[in-house]
């Protein structure tokens, strides 16, 4: 019997909001399974450190009814998960830094036969909406402050 199709989303989720959401849900909708790999501390190296420890992220992400299983990423090598779980499809975010075609090659050389595709992007839904990790923690630092 077929598992069907698998998918890959993977990010800090660090304070999750409604563009993480849209991302999952977006990421679930690719194929039949999906699973995410939160990023560790130690491998969030293109922005501020997450606030949030890693096994709390991965329990909140783990939470969200598009999410089958979550689990957190290797710390030494980002590509380990990926290859133990095999996906038909590796979701990025729609504004992940990552380069899609320097994953393809690193795919290939390890043997990892997936697509790579980029979500799309979500608008707010009303003019205060907040859609950045970043900026909530700015607001939330401004009215505290």
């Amino acid at each position: 019997m077929s598992r069907g199709r698998t998918v890959i989303a993977q990010g800090t989720f660090d304070i999750l909001h409604p563009g993480h959401v849209h991302y999952l849900e977006e990421a679930a909708a690719m194929g039949d399974e999906l699973y995410v790999i939160v990023a560790r501390k130690a491998n969030v190296d293109h922005k501020e450190a997450p606030v949030c420890p890693a096994s709390q992220r991965r329990d909140v992400v783990g939470a969200l009814e598009a999410v089958d299983e979550a689990l957190l990423g290797h710390e030494e090598d980002i590509f380990v998960p990926i290859e133990e779980i095999d996906p038909d499809v590796i979701a990025l975010g729609h504004d992940q830094h990552h380069d899609a075609d320097a994953i393809r090659g690193a795919l290939e050389e390890r043997g990892v036969d997936c697509e790579v595709r980029r979500a799309s992007a979500r608008e707010p839904a009303a003019d205060d909406e907040i859609l950045s990790t970043r900026l909530i923690i700015d607001r939330i630092v401004e009215r505290r402050s």
